[in-house]
């Protein structure tokens, strides 16, 4: 496989950066194909703008979605976006690394949702879900939390893990992505907060590695998480009367 890590954290030395090595090591070993897209150290920008788009389609009103459309059409998008597409075109899996800070992605890894898959050329009305440009690929995020588990619990002080990441995982599946189960890094403790002392939290660190790097030669053969496609809905985008989970409790 052709694999991209997209890492989105300032500290290449964080573990963050620990948990994107350990991945690169453990799918080269199986000899397949691996590059590290660290949106910090390349200095991605992720704040669309106009001045990005030279031919403007109106000179006095900035349509983000118009320019990118027609942009992507001229073959004229922003030199940053378009390397960013060619890396996700060669890629067979796309793994996102990243920390969650305020109950969501970091904000250079929302931006680069925002520039990268543009309108017109990475979605569109009839190209997105099971339609999409990227079906046949896969996706899976792999997170960094500080709270430990019990707080992401449905009954838990933060709230339910998977509603944390629903944002993400549906934007992959919107671009056609195979998404895969999340690997979600718990109790990762800083700025001055501690659950425990310092020898067993390095240890901590240590299992978690262990765990990703278990995990990591087999993601080619997970199963995703099921979405709903354009076959289950009516003509409404309602689940369609005789699909099963309209009637699950």
């Amino acid at each position: 496989m052709n694999v991209l890590i997209v890492l989105a954290h300032p500290e290449r030395a964080s573990f963050n950066g620990g948990l994107s090595d350990v991945a690169a090591d453990a799918l080269q070993a199986q000899g397949h194909q691996v590059e590290v897209d660290d949106l910090y150290r390349q200095g991605f920008d992720p704040v669309e703008r106009a001045s990005f788009y030279t031919r403007r389609e109106d000179e006095t009103h900035f349509a983000t979605l118009t320019e990118q459309r027609e942009h992507y059409d001229d073959n004229a998008l922003p030199r940053d976006v378009q390397h960013e597409l060619n890396r996700l075109d060669w890629a067979d899996l796309v793994i996102f690394q990243f920390p969650l800070w305020w109950h969501a992605q970091p904000a250079i890894l929302k931006g680069w949702f925002d520039r990268v898959l543009v309108y017109g050329g990475r979605y569109s009305g009839s190209m997105r879900y099971d339609h999409g440009y990227f079906r046949g690929k896969r996706a899976v995020l792999s997170v960094t939390t500080g709270s430990p588990r019990q707080a992401f619990q449905p009954l838990g002080r933060a709230g339910n893990m998977v509603e944390w990441l629903w944002p993400m995982h549906a934007s992959l599946y919107y671009v056609g992505f195979d998404v895969l189960a999340p690997q979600v890094s718990y109790g990762i403790q800083g700025g001055g907060i501690r659950y425990q002392d310092a020898s067993a939290f390095h240890d901590q660190l240590e299992r978690q590695k262990d765990h990703w790097r278990t995990r990591v030669p087999g993601l080619y053969q997970e199963a995703s998480i099921p979405f709903t496609g354009w076959d289950d809905w009516d003509a409404d985008g309602m689940l369609a009367d005789h699909n099963p989970l309209r009637w699950r409790p």
